[in-house]
């Protein structure tokens, strides 16, 4: 069995409204050092041992569901789970 966690955020040319809000609420608490905050989502996802390699299956479900693609990128990590 594996652990996948897949981390998936806006690319970097692409506006982060949530991020850019809660900057701004950062801000306004006084953490004017704060410069940027980036909003993502996160999902931790159980593999069973199969044929296919994991990281086709991982890949194939972040570009067909998790991910938009033209807008986001993703990353993730996979771990054996013993």
């Amino acid at each position: 069995m594996y652990v996948v966690k897949v981390y998936v955020t806006y690319k970097d040319s692409v506006l982060d409204p949530q991020g850019e809000a809660v900057k701004g609420a950062v801000h306004r608490l006084g953490f004017d050092e704060i410069e940027e905050i980036r909003i993502g989502k996160y999902f931790e996802i159980k593999v069973r041992k199969a044929e296919r390699p994991i990281e086709t299956t991982i890949e194939d479900i972040c570009d067909k569901l998790l991910a938009n693609v033209n807008m986001e990128t993703y990353r993730y990590e996979i771990k054996e789970e013993v």
